[in-house]
């Protein structure tokens, strides 16, 4: 029997011609994403649905789907699917992350050009009959400085763009190499330092624990008086009533917004303010941007569907389904092994080496590679799978080698990746024991048995006595219970390292407080998929 699809949003006939053309049944029906409880009732009867972005792919939904094997998505956004849940239920989840990037970044430009003219509202004065030609006076582009918050696929674009109009571009991106920024031709600066210089500053960094908030009043303070900020990346980025604030006060001089902390944004405080430009989230909506994302979105539910194909999968890798028994407990520990990496590295990485020792060295490393980078960027890049990690990984400049070897020690085989920074290097180790599930057995060079848990948190200090009662007394006072504790050392008074087992996340406050301890020289919060 022929797979079915479900497009329960808008999507181009020829995308639907795509699903036919590849022997895909397909019901065309792109209203039924907003009547939810009709989704409901027929989701069960489809091996495929195609979205947009108005089709909310809920737990419920999911609960409900008892033949999906495949969500796809027409755009890079996925924040209305619960991928968790699709996860548990062995439900793919695909995205096109590439297909609107210059639309996207064209939206940017737009704003920045109606920002710097104030066109929109000397449109609408013009036309209401009024000739205010000494009131709108604006500023030119060429020459200013244009500040560029992550240099990603649209970051690097709209950093082109600007040198193209004769701007001075500066960049900050934690994974953009002093390399990758020479290339670019933009000057790779410290975030501060973007604020500080800045006539225009664009973001294009996604919307993380780390990012949310990342302007706010405080960073406003630190602005060019007459800075003009533009959003169209993720609403949240910006808070929004600090600028609200600093609008108001003329020391932002203008705001296009494309995203809201809440959409539909139908209310808002920067609504009616005569400096602020909004779309409503417009960034990848052109009609070949629009056509893009469609076409690839069917083509790749139509290759997994009929050939078991994966590409663009945000929860699965891209392996056959002959490896897949063998291979995917070693994709997991590589992408622990890499998040490992991700979430203690704090500055540029130049280079990833992956050594691949006894049995991991004879399966598909290409795989296996992709699955450390993507947990590798996970943490600052959130949108990052394992077909788009490579690229990503090359568009920061970052070197990334493979070393195969025949099994050198105790165990039938092993990970290790090892990430190099201009101030570090960095390795950790993992293996697979025959229950399938990963291990630590080496952080920085020295040995340790350990499990992966949900939550953990790392510390390295250097072996003298007194370092476990320490922490084990900030622990106690603050009520955190520790669920379990493995201890590592180089040599007797060298360096050692700690793994904490945790029941959660642990506040700022908390770890602010572990930080500064005597006896610990670097304490870091991880948390790992499992």
């Amino acid at each position: 029997m022929a797979p079915r699809v479900l497009v329960s949003d808008k999507l181009s006939p020829t995308a639907v011609q795509i699903f036919k053309d590849r022997g895909v049944e397909v019901d065309y029906l792109p209203d039924l994403g907003k009547d939810k409880e009709k989704l409901l009732e027929v989701i069960g009867q489809y091996d495929g649905l195609a979205i947009r972005s108005a089709t909310k792919v809920t737990e419920k939904v999911i609960e409900a789907a008892s033949r999906l094997k495949v969500v796809g998505r027409a755009g890079i956004g996925v924040d209305n699917v619960d991928i968790p849940a699709a996860s548990r239920k062995g439900i793919v989840v695909m995205n096109t992350p590439f297909g609107n990037s210059i639309t996207t970044a064209e939206h940017a430009i737009a704003l920045m050009f109606a920002l710097a003219r104030e066109l929109p509202a000397a449109d609408a004065s013009t036309q209401a009959g009024k000739w205010e030609k000494n009131r709108f006076m604006g500023v030119e582009i060429t020459g200013k400085t244009l500040g560029v918050v992550g240099c990603g696929n649209i970051g690097s674009i709209v950093a082109s763009r600007g040198l193209g109009l004769k701007m001075k571009v500066v960049a900050f991106d934690p994974f953009l190499s002093s390399e990758r920024a020479a290339h670019l031709g933009v000057e790779k600066v410290e975030l501060a330092d973007l604020f500080a210089r800045a006539d225009f500053i664009t973001l294009h960094t996604p919307l993380t624990d780390k990012t949310r908030g990342i302007i706010d009043a405080k960073a406003i303070e630190t602005m060019k008086d007459g800075v003009r900020i533009i959003n169209c990346a993720r609403g949240g980025l910006v808070v929004e009533a600090d600028l609200v604030d600093a609008l108001k006060s003329g020391k932002v001089a203008g705001a296009g917004i494309d995203v809201f902390e809440t959409e539909p944004a139908t209310e808002s405080p920067l609504f009616g303010l005569a400096n602020v430009v909004c779309t409503p989230h417009l960034g990848a909506s052109t009609e070949e941007a629009q056509e893009n994302v469609a076409l690839q979105v069917a083509e790749q539910m139509s290759d997994y569907l009929v050939n078991g194909a994966v590409s663009n999968a945000l929860n699965m890798p891209s392996i056959t389904a002959e490896e897949a028994p063998i291979l995917t407990p070693y994709v997991k520990l590589a992408e622990i092994l890499g998040s490992f990496a991700g979430q203690v590295t704090e500055t540029a990485i130049s280079e990833v080496e992956i050594l691949y020792d006894g049995a991991p060295a004879g399966m598909n490393t290409k795989a296996l590679t992709s699955a450390a980078i993507a947990g590798l960027l996970k943490p600052s890049v959130q949108t990052v799978n394992m077909v788009s990690a490579p690229l990503m990984a090359k568009e920061r400049g970052i070197m990334i080698s493979e070393v195969r070897r025949d099994k050198s020690g105790v165990f039938d085989g092993y990970i290790r990746v090892t990430v190099k920074t201009a101030g570090q290097t960095r390795s950790i180790a993992g293996t697979c024991f025959s229950d399938g599930k990963p291990r630590f057995i080496q952080i920085k060079g020295i040995n340790m048995e350990a499990e992966v848990g949900r939550y953990m948190l790392y510390t390295a200090n250097k072996d003298v006595p007194g370092v476990i009662g320490s922490l084990g007394t900030t622990f106690g006072k603050n009520g955190v219970n520790i669920a379990n504790f493995h201890l590592g050392r180089d040599v007797e008074g060298g360096d050692a390292i700690a793994l904490l087992y945790l029941d959660g996340p642990l506040s700022e406050a908390f770890l602010d407080e572990v930080r500064a301890l005597p006896s610990i020289g670097q304490a870091k919060p991880l948390e790992f998929e499992i």
